[in-house]
C-alpha cells in the first residue's frame, strides 16, 4: 500500500524483504463485461498479474499471491526469491492485481466508468475476477496455494470459502475475514478524509486530495507508537510529513472503493451470515498468521475463524504492529515455507 491502506511507501518498504532482480514484467488478462455481486457490471474488465519461477509437470506448484490494499505486483514481487516469503526456485508464483489498484481495473484507468462512475466493488469481486483470470485466461484448474498480506489476506480468506476446491492450501497473512469494528472506522476515515477535502469535487478532482492526511494516520496506524519513537527522530517525522507534500500518492478514487470493499467483507454473507457455516465450508488446510498489536487489520476475527477451522496461528509478537510481517520476515517467511512444504 502506498498510502493510507497498506500501500503506503513505509509498508512497501518494510513487507518487501528483499528486492528481486529478475521479476517478470506486467501482463494482463481482458475478461470483457464482469457481472459484480452487486448486480453492477465492471466494463471491459482488466487484471493485471506477473508469473515467477517454472510450474512443475504435473501443475501441483502453483501459487496465487494478490496484493494488499492499494498495492501492486511491482511492489509485491520483492516476496518472491530465495530466502523470502516465497522461493521461485520451488513454485510457480502468480502475483495478481487487486481491482482498484490502479494496475487492474480502477477508477484512476477506467475509459467507460472513469473516477466515481467506477461501479463499487466487493472483496468478492476481487476474488471472482482473479478465478476468471486463472482458469479462462491462464487455464489453471487448480493450484497448491493461495496467500497474501492484509487485503490479500482478506482476498484469501474469501478465496478459501468461495472456491474450496480450488487450492490445496491457503495462508491469510495479517488479514481478516470481516474488519472489526475498530477497522471499520480506520477504513471510513480515509473515505472521509478524501470527501470532506476542498479539493474532492465529487471525485473529479485535479490534484489528489487529502493525501498528506492519509500518510499522516499511516505513519500512526501501521505501526505502534514504540515502535515509531524507536525508529523516528522528530526531525525525522517532520520530514517525512514535508516529503508528503510533494510525493505521489495513490489515487483518491481507487482509495474509495478499495475502502468500501474491506469496509463491507464479510466471507459469511453467502452463508445468511454465519461464520461457522462459512468455516465448515472450507475444505483446505490453513495456516492463519496475525500480528499481536495490529492496529490495521485488529487480528481477534481471524483468530476467531482460525478456531472454527482447527486451523494453526502463527502470531507475530513485535512492537511493529501491521509492519511485524517485515519486522519478523525471516520467522515468517520459514513457517510459510514449513507449511507449504509439508
Amino acid at each position: 500500500m502506498k498510502n493510507i491502506r497498506c500501500g503506503f511507501a513505509l509498508l512497501a518498504a518494510v513487507l518487501c524483504l528483499a528486492a528481486s532482480s529478475y521479476a517478470q514484467d506486467q501482463k494482463f488478462a481482458d475478461l470483457g463485461d464482469f457481472k459484480l455481486v452487486s448486480g453492477e457490471t465492471l466494463r471491459n474488465c482488466r487484471i493485471g498479474y506477473r508469473t515467477f519461477g517454472k510450474m512443475n509437470a504435473d501443475r501441483s506448484n502453483i501459487v496465487v499471491f494478490p496484493t494488499w490494499a492499494g498495492g501492486t505486483t511491482e511492489q509485491l514481487k520483492d516476496n518472491v526469491g530465495a530466502g523470502k516469503l516465497i522461493n521461485d526456485a520451488d513454485y510457480y508464483v502468480i502475483l495478481i492485481d487487486a481491482l482498484a489498484n490502479g494496475v487492474s481495473s480502477s477508477p484512476s484507468n477506467s475509459a467507460s466508468q472513469p473516477h466515481m462512475n467506477f461501479p463499487k466493488i466487493a472483496v468478492r469481486d476481487m476474488v471472482n475476477t482473479q478465478h476468471e483470470l486463472l482458469t479462462k485466461a491462464l487455464g489453471i484448474q487448480r493450484v497448491k496455494a493461495v496467500m497474501g498480506i492484509s487485503m490479500g489476506g482478506m482476498q484469501t480468506f474469501q478465496w478459501m470459502v468461495s472456491y474450496p476446491d480450488f487450492m490445496d492450501k491457503a495462508i491469510p497473512i495479517v488479514g481478516s475475514p470481516h474488519v472489526a469494528p475498530y477497522d471499520v472506522v480506520f477504513w471510513r476515515i480515509n473515505i472521509d478524509s478524501i470527501e470532506d477535502s476542498a479539493g474532492w469535487n465529487h471525485g473529479d478532482y485535479t490534484e489528489n486530495p487529502a493525501k498528506v492526511v492519509h500518510f499522516e494516520i499511516g505513519e500512526l496506524i501501521l505501526q505502534t507508537p514504540a515502535e515509531y519513537n524507536r525508529t523516528h527522530t522528530r526531525e525525522q517525522a517532520l520530514a517525512a510529513l514535508k516529503k508528503a507534500e510533494t510525493d505521489k500518492a495513490e489515487d483518491a478514487n481507487d482509495t474509495i472503493r478499495q475502502s468500501e470493499a474491506m469496509i463491507g467483507l464479510d466471507v459469511s454473507d453467502a452463508f445468511g451470515g454465519s461464520m461457522e457455516k462459512a468455516a465448515a465450508a472450507v475444505k483446505v488446510k490453513v495456516f492463519v498468521v496475525v500480528a499481536k498489536q495490529d492496529h490495521t487489520v485488529t487480528p481477534q476475527p481471524a483468530r476467531n475463524f482460525a478456531e472454527l477451522l482447527h486451523a494453526p496461528v502463527l502470531e507475530l509478537e513485535s512492537d511493529c504492529g501491521h509492519l511485524a510481517t517485515g519486522c519478523e520476515g525471516p520467522k515468517l517467511a520459514a513457517a510459510v515455507s514449513d507449511f507449504l512444504r509439508n
